[in-house]
């Protein structure tokens, strides 16, 4: 069967490793122009989920179908980057990647790169090197954009920012993204789906439904509802994002 408007589709997947479960039974579905979050507690399989759904693992039973030519662009929780050895940003952005100067220029100016393009990766701020890992994810153009907790080792000021540019990069291009965030409050006003896992997925959703859903509150509590809730007021009461938020 031929993907439609889906760009990944995985029925009843699940993982088993180690005699241990790690999945069990995850039916999710991505489409052109969606921005889903995925949120649990450590532990609850959620990178495991994006190595399945990218390639990079077969699952233990289940099925996962891609569209076809399916570009898809990866952006880590961080890397390691070895002090010793020069390598510029430009030179990370590209290495390994088939380009053309106006792809390039365009991820550069779209994550704000311009000041330090040519800066070693190794003196680098995190911001830095998080937008940097960003402008590599994009330079190819891809249908879809995983991220796995790319504000984590950021303080709050660099998460708020992190965060409005990955809005505006959704906003901007015709792209669909999947990411893994604790910082739903921050992310919400963007996001379209919410799915909660715990090795299964307990609850699923528009935020605003997720604030409510008892599966929810019982793994995060009522502090982390009622983060959202404040967020959601303090932005609707100056803006409309309901064109983001939208309705399943």
């Amino acid at each position: 069967m031929k993907l439609t408007n889906a760009l990944i589709s995985a029925k009843n997947v699940s993982v088993l490793k180690n005699q241990k479960s790690i999945l069990e039974n995850i039916d999710i579905q991505i489409n052109k122009k969606d921005f889903i979050t995925i949120i649990g507690p450590n532990g609850a399989g959620k990178t495991m989920l994006l190595k399945c759904l990218m390639g990079f693992y077969k699952p233990t039973s289940g099925m996962i179908e891609r569209k076809e030519k399916l570009k898809i662009g990866y952006m880590p929780q961080s890397i390691n980057v070895i002090n010793t050895m020069p390598m510029t940003v430009k030179g990370f952005i590209t290495v390994k990647k088939k380009y053309d100067d106006v792809s390039l220029h365009k991820v550069i100016t779209e994550v704000n790169l311009g000041e330090i393009v040519n800066k070693q990766l190794s003196v680098l701020s995190g911001g830095e090197m998080q937008r940097v890992l960003l402008a590599r994810s994009l330079l190819n153009n891809p249908d879809l954009l995983i991220l796995d907790e790319p504000a984590q080792n950021l303080d709050i000021s660099g998460q708020l920012n992190f965060y409005k540019l990955i809005q505006e990069i959704y906003s901007k291009r015709d792209i669909s993204i999947l990411m893994i965030s604790h910082d739903l409050h921050l992310v919400m006003v963007s996001t379209k789906k919410v799915l909660c896992l715990y090795k299964h997925i307990c609850c699923s959703g528009a935020p605003q439904q997720i604030a409510k859903d008892p599966e929810f509150l019982s793994m995060f509590g009522k502090d982390m509802a009622n983060m959202m809730s404040i967020y959601q007021h303090s932005h609707d009461h100056n803006h409309d994002h309901s064109y983001l938020v939208g309705e399943e």
